[in-house]
């Protein structure tokens, strides 16, 4: 649910149109009433209908439902780690018992040694392991380099995030002004057409 609202206020939309269709329907019963015959002063009374309630209620909804979702946010965030952790030691241990398992084979069986691996390719074994070795570190410091990049990037989204909300107070510190501002000058041109007796 977005702060979309009608463009330039800080009001969700489905709020906005709820306000309005309370102020619509009381402009409806205050024009009924008025062809009735009602009074001028009842027919302004009713036009004037408080819908702070509306706007608070929605402020302690909103607030809390962000709350409760603020405090299951670590349980989640600690699942989601205990189960990478899971993944790694099980990665881990099939590697370890894997190699371990083909080490000892190796090993133990000299036809399937010597049928593996040929006198002439004998001398290039510490080459490959060694080849080997390399490609891992490099792969290692492909991962660090990437790593780095990513937790470059989150620092830079959340001191956007951050910006976004200085940029929202400021926006809803510019609409309450000029809320103030234009209840002030209605009311003083109110005042000018209101005929006195």
């Amino acid at each position: 649910m977005g702060l979309g609202g009608n463009k330039y206020h800080l009001i969700p939309i489905f709020i906005y149109g709820w306000v309005l269709s309370i102020i619509m329907s009381s402009s409806e019963s205050k024009r009924s009433k008025d062809s009735t015959g009602t009074t001028d002063a009842a027919a302004a009374a009713a036009a004037a209908v408080n819908v702070t309630p509306i706007f608070d209620a929605a402020n302690d909804n909103f607030t809390r439902l962000i709350n409760e979702s603020a405090k299951v946010q670590p349980q989640y965030a600690q699942a989601v780690s205990n189960l990478q952790q899971e993944y790694i030691d099980v990665v881990r241990t099939a590697v370890q018992r894997t190699t371990s398992i083909q080490k000892q084979l190796a090993s133990s069986n000299s036809n399937f040694n010597n049928a593996i691996i040929s006198d002439a390719a004998a001398p290039y074994v510490q080459d490959v392991a060694r080849q080997s070795t390399d490609f891992t570190n490099n792969l290692i410091r492909m991962a660090d380099i990437n790593n780095q990049l990513t937790i470059n990037a989150l620092n830079a989204l959340r001191e956007n995030v951050k910006n976004n909300s200085r940029i929202v107070e400021a926006i809803a510190e510019y609409n309450s002004n000029l809320a103030t501002a234009w209840a002030s000058s209605s009311s003083s041109i109110q005042q000018q057409f209101t005929p006195r007796h």
